[in-house]
């Protein structure tokens, strides 16, 4: 059995600026029945907080988003005991009151990909766990607040539809999904962050906008990478300290934020999901 030192409660998939300045990191290796994922974590201490980071593209940013092992990093976070992760990632604005250097604390998904595998409920426990509220109301409330006292710009709210990637969207798919009233664009929110609610973690998303998608605004430009790396190489610091800051914010006791329970009445054959279930997945079976 791990020990504590390879155990943590709140997970963030990040890359190493969110560890980079902290002490006693402890880089390990986390095997998974899906799979490897993205690469090794890395486990710290935030106050009497223990943290596991993962970046979900490897540390040197090689891995595509549509190539991304989803399950593997979503499990091995749940079987270092996180209870809680945050999600931060960079995104396009698909509406003109969503500004470039702003941040979106997003509560709802629209999933635009195609072909990832995105469940681990594949049998033979049949569940079927409501996404109608995915990101947890009370830890984006954190985030809310914590944004406004960094003096960043923060839109309490708002949806983001995941396209598959690595293509960034035509003019004609940009103006449906604006057309659409959605307010972000992103290629790693799914199902990164619903195969946290499946395992019973709650999860909260803090999209960086780096750009308007594909310049349908009038007096905007379409996206392109240089300018993509530019803006969120500008938001790093200040998500960092945005996510350090939260991580002080969590309560207490993780479980009364309700991810776990959620799953406790989601069973098919009508019975109501028990510890067992949860020890199935945890297991790999």
């Amino acid at each position: 059995m791990a020990g504590d030192r390879d155990l943590a409660e709140i997970g963030v998939f990040g890359g190493s600026g969110f560890y980079s300045l902290l002490d006693d990191v402890r880089e390990i290796k986390v095997d998974t029945p899906f799979g490897a994922p993205s690469d090794s974590f890395f486990l710290a201490s935030v106050g009497d907080r223990r943290v596991a980071f993962l970046p979900r593209h490897g540390r040197r940013h090689t891995i595509p988003p549509h190539k991304i092992n989803y399950r593997a990093n979503v499990w091995a976070m749940r079987s270092l005991g996180v209870k809680a992760v945050i999600s931060p990632c960079a995104a396009g604005s698909l509406q003109l009151a969503v500004k470039p250097g702003d941040f979106v604390v997003c509560d709802q998904f629209v999933d635009r990909t195609s072909g990832r595998v995105q469940t681990f409920y594949d049998g033979p426990i049949v569940t079927h766990l409501s996404s109608a509220e995915t990101y947890s109301p009370e830890l984006r409330r954190i985030a809310v607040d914590v944004c406004r006292e960094h003096d960043i710009e923060v839109h309490d709210g708002g949806t983001v539809v995941v396209i598959e990637g690595p293509r960034f969207s035509t003019k004609s798919e940009s103006k449906w999904f604006s057309d659409a009233g959605w307010e972000v664009i992103n290629m790693t929110q799914f199902p990164e962050a619903w195969l946290c609610r499946e395992l019973g973690m709650a999860v909260v998303n803090i999209s960086l906008i780096t750009d308007y998608d594909a310049g349908v605004h009038e007096g905007t430009e379409a996206v392109d990478a240089r300018s993509v790396l530019e803006v969120f190489a500008q938001n790093a610091e200040r998500i960092q300290k945005v996510v350090l800051d939260m991580i002080a914010r969590f309560p207490a006791d993780l479980d009364s934020l309700g991810a776990l329970a959620a799953l406790e009445f989601t069973r098919g054959d009508g019975h109501v999901t028990s510890p067992e279930d949860i020890r199935l997945f945890e297991t790999g079976l």
